[in-house]
């Protein structure tokens, strides 16, 4: 993977079911991590039935959410165009594509900062709150810290960026064309 510079800021226009995860998810993990905090320590099994749910979409493309979301009306920009998929979502699995890598980096980091809440120090709630916070404005703002880390050290985005800053465009091999 080729080192680049610029950042990568994924579609803000509108709000396609890829986008709505990250934001559903990051209000999920606001509020497990909070009630963890707060009220009872083992909210923090939430935490982690979103992480296991987070590495499920990355591995197999199938999210529950997505497809509560489909039948809502909101369409995927991820999502696959295989016509054995019928009208059920699920996200592109035909290669690790940096957004792809980020369901499965964020459910790992979560789970483990989760376990490590139970088994070690309450103190571990700062991370996944601050993932929590992450995907809130990711979905808000297009900007993540991971997404943009893994585009630093050359991961291909399949979503095309609002626009690049300062830096390399995302390679046009790299694109695909959803609806």
């Amino acid at each position: 993977m080729p080192l680049r510079s610029g950042l990568y800021i994924v579609p803000t226009h509108r709000w396609y079911i890829e986008r709505t995860v990250w934001l559903i998810a990051g209000f999920v993990l606001l509020l497990n991590t909070a009630l963890a905090a707060l009220v009872q320590p083992l909210w923090v099994l939430l935490v982690i039935a979103t992480g296991l749910t987070s590495i499920t979409v990355a591995l197999t493309g199938f999210c529950v959410v997505g497809n509560v979301l489909r039948l809502l009306g909101f369409t995927p920009m991820l999502g696959t165009s295989a016509p054995t998929s019928g009208t059920l979502y699920f996200m592109q699995t035909d290669r690790w594509y940096l957004e792809r890598r980020i369901y499965l980096a964020v459910g790992i980091n979560i789970s483990v900062a989760s376990v490590l809440v139970l088994v070690h120090s309450a103190w571990w709630l700062a991370f996944t709150g601050f993932v929590g916070a992450a995907m809130v404005w990711f979905a808000a703002t297009g900007f993540c810290i991971m997404a943009n880390s893994l585009y630093w050290l050359g991961a291909e985005p399949r979503l095309a960026p609002e626009r690049a800053v300062a830096g390399d465009a995302v390679p046009t091999a790299g694109r695909h064309a959803h609806a």
